[in-house]
């Protein structure tokens, strides 16, 4: 799909600068997503991918620009804010609560518990696999049980964008082609706006709808996920 497919922003970043301390990582990034549309980032390890999610999500303070989502400014809001705003974020660290049941870390994102029953009918078809088991502690799950945990969780909370951090790292395909099947089901469903970090790039192109390259903090190179010839270009970056 190519951008008149999705008129309306989502998610803006304008000339951001940002990392870790006096360490600039981001460089006058700029970066636009679409409502309703998959964005994959891709680029080798220590290129900025994560340091961008972190920005997006107020946990590293911007050194220069602005993000908006759906046209509100929310580049000094932090953390909580920003997720009250609609904004779901599974990071890497994979920030599961090991001494809480499957419930009790899926229900964290819900501003009520009545709504758990009615948001997890919603999520249960997608990870049958929780369905029997909800009173078990996460921290007993297996690798790929705790990523899709962590999707599910985002989920629950009906976001209007998730940004999604090497969610397939060290899974089985299987696990892999489960969670790329509950993102297009979400998309389908829900119309939710993707911002994707992977390593993994046939699952990233697979679920997007437009990949960006970036390298050294700066996004250098973009195209259209479906297109003959995307993976190639995409693994020619990934190369040098």
């Amino acid at each position: 799909m190519n951008a008149a497919a999705f008129p309306q922003p989502a998610l803006v970043l304008q000339g951001i600068t940002s990392g870790y301390r006096s360490s600039l990582v981001l460089r006058d990034l700029s970066l636009d997503v679409r409502k309703g549309e998959a964005v994959a980032l891709l680029g080798k390890n220590g290129m900025g991918k994560s340091t961008l999610l972190k920005t997006v999500m107020g946990y590293l303070a911007k050194k220069a620009g602005t993000i908006h989502l759906h046209g509100e400014n929310i580049t000094r809001m932090p953390p909580h804010r920003i997720a009250r705003q609609g904004v779901a974020y599974a990071s890497q660290e994979q920030p599961l609560f090991a001494d809480l049941s499957i419930r009790d870390n899926m229900r964290l994102g819900l501003a009520q518990e009545s709504w758990f029953e009615e948001r997890f009918a919603g999520v249960e078809p997608l990870f049958p696999v929780f369905k029997s088991r909800l009173q078990q502690y996460a921290g007993t799950l297996s690798g790929g049980e705790q990523k899709m945990l962590l999707l599910a969780r985002a989920l629950m909370m009906r976001p209007k964008v998730i940004l999604l951090d090497e969610i397939t790292e060290g899974l089985q395909p299987s696990v892999i082609d489960r969670l790329a099947n509950a993102l297009l089901q979400e998309r389908a469903q829900h119309g939710t706006t993707l911002l994707i970090v992977e390593q993994n790039v046939p699952f990233a192109l697979k679920v997007a709808d437009r990949y960006v390259i970036l390298k050294q903090g700066e996004l250098v190179d973009e195209g259209l996920a479906k297109v003959e010839g995307a993976v190639d270009r995409v693994f020619g970056h990934l190369r040098v």
